[in-house]
């Protein structure tokens, strides 16, 4: 038995992964931007800063799309988490007025199919494609014993750079500022667990069943991308004091982390309609409001923190980038986050 064979029996297939990753490496070619530099398939990858940046900073953050991968393996669609992973990445740089330089790509798992493996990375690449964002190098790891047979995760590093002076940090929060929230495209890469649980395990539906509630099918309602709201919020981010990325922990847990000592945010959640995905989660489900609220972001991806002068400058570039908005509350003197 060959060195290849013994690894193959293993449960890796070197031959099977290097010929996943001659087609990746198309995918990853076509994201070179001219900040691009050293070969492509190297040890590390190399972006230069921007040269009309003054005192460049690099913002970076890791993050995963979390089980929404299931469905995905369910469905057989991977790209869409590619992409998925991308923009929420993009936006947690976002919120500190960051333009994404350059993204890393980290695929685990087990006997992963060589189709599966570069849908994924056809996915990630042509979110970056969309933020002028090179693929700069990523890590494909197939490892039997640790992941059921077919199974992945999928993670991702983004670098981002934005001027020192020009960084947001929510210090600039005060008083009689306006929250606007902005239309999320569904769950975003959040709250999987339970809504996989009483979608499928609870009420018995399958990925082709139709709920008009929802607005589609199972399997494409769950599997809608992650909206980007870079277009919506870059082109006005000297307008805004603060931005929160609703994700984990909902609004109230995400919008605390932007917000200064003596500044509390008050949330109207009658303010915007509720999309029907939602409602039929909490009713199917039996979650109470409070749990509604801490686990999805309930129709609102992110939160931007404006002076109340700003606000139509700030929607009027989100309505060109085609993205709702509404305003959802306000700034008072106080501590934390009011939802009501």
């Amino acid at each position: 038995m060959s060195p290849a064979e013994r690894y193959r029996a293993a449960g890796v297939d070197l031959d099977a992964l290097g010929r996943a990753k001659a087609r990746i490496a198309q995918a990853v070619a076509g994201t070179r931007t001219e900040l691009s530099c050293g070969l492509p398939g190297a040890f590390g990858g190399m972006v230069r800063l921007p040269a009309d940046i003054r005192d460049p900073t690099l913002v970076m953050s890791t993050d995963g799309v979390g089980t929404k991968v299931l469905v995905a393996l369910a469905a057989g669609t991977h790209d869409t988490v590619g992409e998925d992973l991308v923009n929420h990445c993009v936006n947690d740089i976002l919120v500190h007025g960051a333009r994404p330089l350059a993204f890393l790509d980290y695929i685990a798992g087990a006997d992963v199919p060589a189709d599966t493996l570069v849908g994924l990375v056809e996915g990630v690449a042509r979110g970056c494609r969309a933020h002028g964002m090179a693929l700069a190098g990523g890590e494909t790891a197939q490892m039997p014993g640790l992941y059921e047979p077919g199974h992945y995760d999928l993670a991702g590093t983004i670098v981002g750079v934005v001027a020192e002076g020009a960084a947001l940090h929510g210090d600039r929060v005060a008083p009689g500022d306006v929250l606007l929230g902005y239309a999320a495209s569904g769950l975003h890469t959040n709250g999987y667990s339970l809504a996989r649980r009483i979608l499928f395990t609870e009420q018995g539906l399958g990925l082709d069943d139709d709920v008009p509630e929802l607005g589609g099918p199972v399997g494409d309602v769950l599997l809608r991308v992650h909206r980007s709201y870079w277009a919506a919020i870059g082109p006005v981010l000297d307008r805004v004091h603060a931005l929160a990325h609703i994700t984990g922990g909902g609004i109230p847990d995400n919008l605390a982390r932007v917000l200064p000592r003596g500044r509390r945010a008050r949330v109207r959640t009658a303010s915007w309609p509720r999309p029907g995905l939602f409602a039929y989660l909490q009713r199917a489900g039996g979650v109470s409001d409070d749990e509604m609220f801490r686990v999805f972001n309930m129709g609102v991806g992110m939160i931007a923190v404006a002076a109340a002068r700003e606000v139509d400058a700030v929607r009027a570039a989100a309505r060109q980038a085609g993205v709702e908005t509404w305003v959802v509350g306000e700034i008072v003197a106080g501590e934390g986050v009011e939802v009501a």
